[in-house]
């Protein structure tokens, strides 16, 4: 005891010292932020000073009968019946950008749907555009609360340069309560973008490549069908990081096609004697056996019907008939061995993208469209019982790049504010990353040669000879 008692002349002085080290961090945080954060670190001062209060006026309190151990213990036997206690949620605020995130518990009677239901409550209480509650563990949900309205303030990003730990995780942007948004690429055999012209399609395909630039067991193709050479267009900047890409013409992209049909062929036949699984998510992507990624760019170019009896116009009808059939080959059946097609249109109509191509992506985003047509070619026919999230009305100035998607585990469409990707960062990517540029049909000859096996040859009908045992 006498030990005890010794330190307490230090106890206040160490007590201050704290205190006074925490002010600091907080003050230089404080200055150290940017004006949003700013307001929101106020703002968080005042959700929880206010918190106790507002809880008890909205409803998210429960009132505890039964007595407390303390209050069980010092209670006279002839005393009056102690007072039932108000319970009020404990919670964690932390202030960001855009607002803050609270992080609170339940009680018995105070549960999730408690919680939504005084959101607008919470919101006019917080002055918050918008509040939004989600289960956060068993007994725990999180509420985030928007002062500003993230889909209406542009973004941009810079890329690192650095390869992404996660080759499965696409980064699309932040969703309209500013929390981050990201898409399993696993499994995923296609994807569709659609939107009007200038709406942010190509700015989303731009912070996709060089995201995945850095990373050798990415390689990407590209056909855009809007410019004839590689030099012209949204995608020069970044060809260099591209092992193959062609315009608009019709003969070079069949060209394209087929070679990579013939490369998703030789894969299927090899995966299980090289990788050693039948399918390339097993073991993930690597520098030897890549992601194979093809870009088709106003994919309409590509695939439309042409009508005439003249032989140009059936030359042509034919090639995009026989391109249509190619890429439902790597659609339909790349997703096992590391391909994945992503197709772009300002429309993915079944006259831009054929139905049997597009229907069979799961991953489909929508930028601003001027019809409910193109919003349900893109995005299915559920999206006209959620008109507040229907791309129709992001016609707005205000929304461009903003894309509207159906996520997994979460009702109804979530529209994604998407970060812009400056033309100079994006050729600073490809140009440092343009070393790593590699064409995966020659990869495979190596990694099977390696192995002591032969590639299979293709016979007169395209399908692979199965190889001598």
């Amino acid at each position: 005891m006498e030990a005890v008692t010794g330190y307490a002349p230090y106890a206040l002085p160490i007590a201050t010292a704290l205190v006074c080290v925490w002010l600091l961090v907080t003050v230089v945080r404080y200055v150290w932020a940017d004006r949003g954060t700013r307001v929101s670190m106020r703002q968080a001062v005042r959700v929880r000073w206010g918190w106790v209060r507002l809880a008890r006026m909205a409803g998210l309190t429960v009132t505890d009968k039964t007595p407390g151990l303390l209050a069980q213990i010092t209670a006279q036997k002839d005393g009056p019946a102690p007072a039932p206690r108000v319970l009020t949620p404990k919670i964690k605020v932390k202030p960001d950008r855009f607002g803050v995130i609270v992080r609170a518990k339940t009680l018995p009677q105070v549960g999730v749907e408690e919680y939504q239901k005084s959101a607008r409550f919470l919101a006019d209480a917080w002055r918050c555009t918008r509040v939004s509650v989600l289960p956060d563990g068993p007994g725990r949900v999180v509420i985030r609360g928007v002062r500003s309205d993230p889909l209406t303030t542009p973004t941009t990003h810079r890329p690192t340069g650095r390869p992404p730990t996660d080759l499965t995780r696409w980064e699309l942007g932040v969703d309209e309560h500013a929390a981050q948004v990201c898409v399993s690429l696993a499994n995923v055999p296609g994807v569709t973008v659609a939107g009007v012209p200038g709406a942010g399609k190509t700015s989303g395909i731009n912070k996709f490549v060089c995201d995945f630039a850095p990373s050798a067991a990415v390689q990407i193709a590209t056909a855009d069908g809007k410019v004839s050479r590689s030099s012209e267009g949204d995608y020069a900047d970044l060809v260099k990081r591209m092992f193959a890409f062609c315009g608009d013409d019709l003969d070079e992209a069949n060209a394209l096609f087929k070679r990579l049909v013939e490369l998703r062929k030789r894969r299927s036949a090899t995966i299980r004697d090289v990788l050693g699984v039948k399918n390339m998510w097993h073991v993930g992507p690597s520098p030897e056996w890549p992601l194979m990624v093809l870009i088709i760019d106003e994919a309409h170019t590509f695939f439309r019907e042409y009508k005439g009896s003249d032989a140009t116009t059936k030359r042509l009808a034919a090639l995009t008939a026989e391109n249509a059939r190619l890429v439902e080959d790597l659609v339909k059946k790349g997703r096992s061995v590391g391909i994945l097609v992503i197709l772009i249109s300002q429309k993915t109509t079944g006259d831009a993208i054929p139905t049997f191509i597009r229907d069979v992506c799961p991953i489909g985003l929508s930028f601003a469209q001027k019809t409910v047509e193109a919003a349900v070619a893109a995005l299915g026919d559920d999206i006209r019982n959620w008109p507040d999230a229907s791309p129709v009305t992001l016609q707005d100035p205000a929304y461009v790049g903003v894309a509207v998607m159906a996520m997994q585990g979460r009702p109804g469409y979530t529209r994604i504010r998407t970060p812009y990707v400056s033309d100079a960062d994006a050729a600073r990517v490809a140009e440092d990353t343009s070393d790593l540029t590699a064409d995966p049909t020659l990869l495979l000859d190596a990694l099977v040669d390696n192995t002591g096996r032969r590639l299979p040859e293709s016979g007169p009908d395209g399908t692979p000879v199965p190889l001598a045992k």
